[in-house]
């Protein structure tokens, strides 16, 4: 990865990895079993300043770049994918669409609250009736008197019972994208409320929740940028959602590679390592091959995005590889464990767990090929 890294990104990595690995990682599969966010992460991340690492130092940021933000979700999942699920999506896709559409009151109210870990932040497009399809959204926004009016239900919110405030998709015009707009909903307004935390196959350290909106009301100030602008301010935050999506099975392929060789180098069958068996060993490269090959698309497509250059193809595609191949890898390692891997008390099987949503969460793999196909001019 030298090519994508400067001095400033490998010394960032390397403060970061001993954070990770010394604070975090012990405490990974505690807060999995747990089913809980630890929050002490996120606030010690906030005091550390490496919480909402693209803002403006105005803000509590460092403006860094999408690389530096790919290293970050990388060396996390290594710990913990399910933690990092939580800190991405309150570091970068909650409120990203605060900080280039906000306006000046809004940037000074929340941005400096989410950088320093004293406010929570979440998102919430999903529906149950709306996944991929943004657009089809029914949460509606009525304008009244005062402002708006907010009234539907939000599924799979990550951070959900535990935001402090979240950004809402909610339409205010025609049916389509064109009728969607985002506000931000302070999590004490009345007509807002977590209906119930759900409970996840995998993801467990990560918080998610079903909202409802009942007559929810919010000041016109609570208003992101222009009314009907809202699909549109989501997309242009899509292909660094993407980018580090793929970061994240990057760090969560590369702890399921090091416990497996690890597993193999120690594990003796038939008088000798298994790792001496030519099928484990060729399991293990094939593991590792796939996670370098991932990791060159991921990084190439922050590179292209940090240079202004449209990397809509290439974040698809690292979003796409990433989340195959760390299905993939997990599954292996807990081949390679055999029996152990399948026992609830081994390391791997968490990582299985948390790489299953990899293929569905933040756009499915078949979403992500539908964009390279339409790239390739194929429709």
């Amino acid at each position: 990865m030298t090519i994508y890294l400067d001095a400033e990104h490998e010394m960032f990595r390397s403060e970061y990895r001993r954070y990770v690995r010394e604070e975090v990682l012990p405490i990974a599969a505690e807060a999995d079993e747990a089913g809980e966010f630890p929050l002490k992460v996120l606030q010690a991340l906030g005091r550390m300043g490496y919480l909402c690492l693209q803002l403006p130092e105005q803000y509590g940021g460092s403006s860094a770049d999408a690389t530096m933000l790919v290293i970050a979700a990388e060396e996390m999942a290594y710990a913990s994918s399910g933690i990092d699920a939580s800190l991405l999506v309150h570091s970068v896709i909650a409120v990203n669409p605060i900080l280039k559409f906000g306006s000046d009151e809004q940037r000074e109210r929340y941005l400096p609250r989410a950088a320093s870990g004293t406010a929570v932040a979440a998102i919430a497009m999903t529906e149950p009736d709306a996944g991929s399809d943004v657009a089809s959204i029914s949460t509606s926004a009525q304008r009244n008197v005062d402002g708006f009016l907010i009234n539907g239900v939000k599924m799979f919110i990550t951070n959900g019972t535990i935001a402090d405030f979240v950004v809402v998709a909610a339409r205010t015009g025609e049916p389509g994208h064109r009728g969607i707009s985002l506000f931000i909903v302070d999590a004490d307004t009345p007509g807002f409320k977590a209906a119930r935390r759900l409970e996840k196959l995998g993801w467990r350290a990560s918080d998610t929740a079903e909202l409802v909106f009942d007559d929810c009301a919010i000041p016109a100030s609570s208003l992101i940028g222009e009314e009907n602008k809202g699909f549109y301010y989501l997309m242009e935050n899509l292909n660094l959602e993407r980018i580090v999506m793929a970061a994240d099975c990057l760090g969560l392929a590369r702890a399921a590679i090091d416990q497996a060789k690890g597993y193999a180098l120690e594990r003796r069958q038939f008088g000798q390592p298994i790792a001496s068996f030519q099928d484990i060993r060729f399991m293990i490269v094939d593991m590792e091959t796939r996670l370098r090959a991932a990791q060159l698309l991921t990084y190439d497509a922050a590179w292209k995005l940090q240079t202004g250059e449209d990397c809509t193809m290439e974040a698809s595609m690292a979003r796409y590889v990433a989340g195959e191949m760390v299905n993939r890898v997990t599954a292996d390692a807990i081949q390679i464990h055999g029996g152990y891997g399948f026992m609830m008390e081994s390391g791997v099987q968490r990582f299985y767990r948390d790489a299953r949503v990899m293929t569905i969460g933040g756009g499915t793999s078949q979403i992500q090929k539908e964009v390279i196909a339409r790239r390739l001019g194929l429709g």
